[in-house]
């Protein structure tokens, strides 16, 4: 059997008379008179099967199925009546979905701080968060499986399509296991650690920040000694601590306080300095969503930069 559409005109004009309980009161009070009110009572009744009034010519009661029915019309007509004032909200972005990617850097410091604040500012938008490495961060931009990500890289990393603002800056930082020899120095020297075996990320997962790294030890005229893959920061600091060898990783990554490691400052060469890293917000040139324009006001407010 066919559900017949009801349009909201019927469902008014049913709370009318439900509240009035008088077909004339409830007629006057929407503006019209009370033979096509009554054939509108009696046209609801037969589409949905049911009595919903009990008539005498003195009398107006409502039946059990129309006092089980006014609670949820009311609320139906409340919600139809605020779809005007969501759709505006939602097209200036104060209500909807906003899906944020992140690297796990991000969630040492910076993401627990955003969430909620920008939960507190933007309680209408729904934040979902995917932890995601760089490249898979720009392979879901390219499905537009994501409105926006927080990714790390070195200056001048510049993905096609996209847009970035700056969200912090920082010096790279050596983790070393504790019982290492160089770990009883506060801060080191660069000749003394790029003989070390190193445990790195792949490439493929921060292409720009990798190639900084070998960078400098081919600079120096050294070659990466690499001792271990990982792809998670804390997976490198954990392979640290059971002396596979030494990490370059992130300032915040200091934060991630691992049993037996310990991580020190390196002071570069002259004219050589130790590569910086920084964290940007990333989202598409042609981005659609309007919540995207809250995240973005959000963020510290550095010069939006077009990448």
């Amino acid at each position: 059997m066919t559900t017949p559409t009801i349009e909201l005109r019927l469902w008014r004009q049913f709370v009318a008379v439900a509240e009035e309980l008088h077909f004339g009161r409830a007629a006057v009070r929407l503006h019209m008179t009370q033979p096509p009110l009554t054939q509108a009572i009696a046209h609801l009744e037969k589409l949905l099967a049911v009595q919903l009034f009990e008539r005498t010519t003195r009398s107006v009661h409502m039946t059990a199925a129309g006092v089980a029915l006014l609670p949820q019309v009311l609320d139906l007509l409340a919600r139809a009546q605020a779809l005007p004032g969501q759709a505006r909200a939602a097209a200036a972005g104060e209500i909807g979905r906003l899906r944020l990617a992140f690297i796990s850097t991000a969630g040492f410091s910076l993401l627990p701080a955003w969430v909620r604040a920008f939960r507190e500012q933007e309680p209408q938008v729904q934040l979902e968060l995917l932890e995601a490495t760089g490249d898979m961060q720009l392979q879901a931009f390219e499905r537009h499986d994501i409105d926006a990500g927080i990714m790390l890289h070195s200056p001048g990393f510049a993905p096609a399509g996209l847009t970035r603002r700056l969200i912090a800056r920082e010096a790279l930082v050596l983790a070393l296991a504790e019982q290492h020899p160089l770990a009883a120095k506060a801060t080191l020297g660069l000749d003394e650690v790029l003989t070390q075996p190193l445990v790195i990320f792949p490439r493929r997962i921060l292409p720009s920040l990798h190639d900084a790294i070998f960078g400098m030890y081919h600079a120096a005229a050294q070659s990466p000694q690499v001792a271990q893959e990982a792809i998670q920061m804390q997976t490198i600091v954990n392979l640290v601590s059971a002396g596979l060898g030494v990490a370059w990783v992130p300032d915040s990554v200091r934060q991630f306080q691992r049993p037996g490691v310990v991580y020190r400052t390196v002071a570069g060469r002259k004219g050589r300095p130790v590569p910086v890293c920084e964290t940007s917000l990333f989202w598409p040139v042609e981005a659609v969503n309007p919540c995207l324009e809250r995240l973005v006001a959000f963020a510290p407010r550095a010069p939006a930069l077009p990448v």
